[in-house]
C-alpha cells in the first residue's frame, strides 16, 4: 500500500479523465434528433441577419462537439454495435428504458462510453506506470489491469444510480400526482386530459412518463396498452399497482375517480411507511460514522488535557 500511495494522485487523475470522457459522451448522446439539413438552414439564416458572410464562419459556429467528438462517437458506436451481442443490447436497453433514457442515451453509444474509459484507463495508468518505473512489473500491470477494469464498471454504475434516483423521484410524486388527477376528473375532466394535466403542470419523470402515454394514446394506442408499457418502463411497484387498478376500473366501469382518490390515499400511506423506516433506519447508519469518526475525536478533545497532566506528574513528559 504506501507503494502505490506516490502514484496515487495519478490514479485518481486518470479516474477523473475517463469519468470526464464519459460525460462528455453522454452529453453527445443527449443531443437534439432534428434534422441537421434544417438546423444547418436555420443557422445560415440567423447568421445573416447578423452579417456572416463566411461559410467557414458559419461551419465553426457548430458545437465542437457536434463537428469533431460527436462522428467520433458515431463510428465507435457503430463499431461496438456490429460485435456486441444482440441480448446485451436488449438488456442496455431496458436499463436505458428505466433510467429514463438519460440525454438519449442509446445502447450502442453506451458500449462506446465502456469502450472508451476501459481503454482510455488502460492506456494512460499504463502511461504513468512505465514513465514512473518504481513499481515492479507485476505491481504495474495488475494495477493498470484493475484501472481497466473500474472503466468498464463505472458506467453501469452511473445507470444503475440514475434508474434508483428515478424511481425514488416517481415514487415521491405519485401522490400528489393522483391527489390532481383526481381533482381534474371530478371535475369533470376526462382520465386522459387529467393525465395531460400533470404533465403541464409539472416537469419531472412521472410528468414526462404520463406525457409519453397521451402521445401514445394519440397515435392510436389502447389506453390499458400504454399504461402497461408505462409500467414496464418504470418497474415501480406503486404505478404497477395504480395502472392495473385503472386498466380494471375501465374494464369493469368503475368510477375512475373513486379509483383514483382510493390510489391516493394508499399512496401517500405508502409514503409515510417508507420515510418511517428510513427514519428508523438512520441511528444503525449512523453507528460506523459516529465509532470511527465522531468519538475518537470527542476522546481526544475530552482525554487529550488530562493525559497531558498524567504524563507530567509521573514525568513522562520527555517520552
Amino acid at each position: 500500500m504506501a507503494v502505490i500511495l506516490p502514484f496515487l494522485p495519478y490514479i485518481i487523475g486518470a479516474v477523473a479523465l475517463v469519468i470526464i470522457i464519459g460525460l462528455v459522451a453522454v452529453g453527445i448522446a443527449g443531443r437534439s434528433e432534428s434534422d441537421p439539413l434544417q438546423d444547418r438552414l436555420a443557422e445560415f439564416v440567423a447568421s445573416q441577419a447578423e452579417d456572416i458572410s463566411s461559410l467557414e464562419e458559419i461551419e465553426m459556429s457548430v458545437p465542437f462537439s457536434q463537428r469533431v467528438l460527436l462522428p467520433i462517437m458515431q463510428a465507435i458506436a457503430s463499431l461496438t454495435q456490429s460485435f456486441t451481442p444482440q441480448e446485451a443490447l436488449e438488456q442496455t436497453q431496458r436499463r436505458i428504458d428505466l433510467a429514463g433514457s438519460p440525454s438519449g442515451l442509446t445502447p450502442p453509444v453506451f458500449w462506446a462510453v465502456r469502450i472508451v474509459s476501459t481503454i482510455g484507463l488502460l492506456i494512460l495508468l499504463g502511461f504513468v506506470l512505465t514513465i514512473s518505473g518504481n513499481l515492479p512489473p507485476v505491481q504495474s500491470v495488475l494495477i493498470t489491469i484493475g484501472g481497466g477494469v473500474a472503466g468498464f464498471v463505472l458506467p453501469p454504475l452511473w445507470l444503475t444510480s440514475k434508474i434508483r434516483n428515478r424511481q425514488d423521484e416517481i415514487v415521491k410524486s405519485l401522490p400528489d400526482a393522483l391527489d390532481l388527477m383526481t381533482i381534474c376528473v371530478e371535475a369533470g375532466l376526462g382520465f386522459d386530459a387529467a393525465m395531460t394535466k400533470v404533465a403541464e403542470k409539472w416537469n419531472n419523470q412521472l410528468a414526462i412518463a404520463f406525457s409519453r402515454v397521451i402521445q401514445e394514446i394519440q397515435l392510436g394506442k389502447l389506453r390499458r396498452e400504454a399504461l402497461r408499457d408505462m409500467a414496464y418502463r418504470m418497474d415501480v411497484q406503486d404505478v404497477t399497482t395504480f395502472t392495473a387498478s385503472i386498466i380494471q376500473a375501465d374494464q369493469l366501469g368503475v368510477s375512475i375517480a373513486k379509483v383514483l382518490r382510493i390510489q391516493a390515499d394508499q399512496m401517500r400511506v405508502r409514503r409515510r411507511q417508507r420515510a418511517e423506516e428510513k427514519a428508523q433506519q438512520a441511528p444503525v447508519k449512523m453507528v460506523l460514522p459516529m465509532v470511527f469518526f465522531i468519538f475518537p475525536t470527542i476522546y481526544l478533545v475530552l482525554l487529550g488535557p488530562a493525559a497531558i497532566q498524567v504524563f507530567e506528574q509521573f514525568g513522562l513528559g520527555g517520552i
